[in-house]
């Protein structure tokens, strides 16, 4: 299991490296959704600290997503984002807190907005 393991780090580093700004974006929002997923199956079966590392590193995707933003660019997008991002971390945060599946179904159901949008988008090369 770990030959495997450091073989998915290679891959995912590959990946990264050779990746355009939208494409690492896309795999950020993939990685919060993945987690978020993973914590939904810990709160189904009890598992405290499989939700807590999970819904942790959704966060943690999510402030890198929020770090991301150019708000010069952006203006108004990137503000709306910040807050919604915001709105996030603290709603991962009580779901956390209060064991709540519903809150990080409201949650992921705004990241894959998010996602539908951005893979939508057109980004000049």
């Amino acid at each position: 299991m770990n030959a495997l393991k450091q073989y998915q780090s290679v891959d995912l580093r590959a990946a990264v490296e050779t990746a355009s700004p939208k494409e690492l974006i896309s795999m950020l929002v993939d990685g919060a959704l993945t987690a978020m997923a993973k914590a939904m199956g810990a709160i189904e079966r009890s598992d405290i600290s499989m939700r807590t590392e999970q819904l942790n590193k959704a966060n943690d995707i999510i402030l890198g997503l929020k770090d991301f933003l150019d708000h010069e660019k952006g203006g108004e997008i990137a503000g709306n984002l910040d807050a919604l991002y915001d709105y996030m971390v603290r709603s991962l945060m009580q779901a956390n807190r209060n064991n709540d599946e519903a809150k990080v179904q409201e949650v992921m159901s705004l990241m894959l907005q998010i996602k539908s949008g951005w893979n939508a988008m057109e980004v000049p090369s």
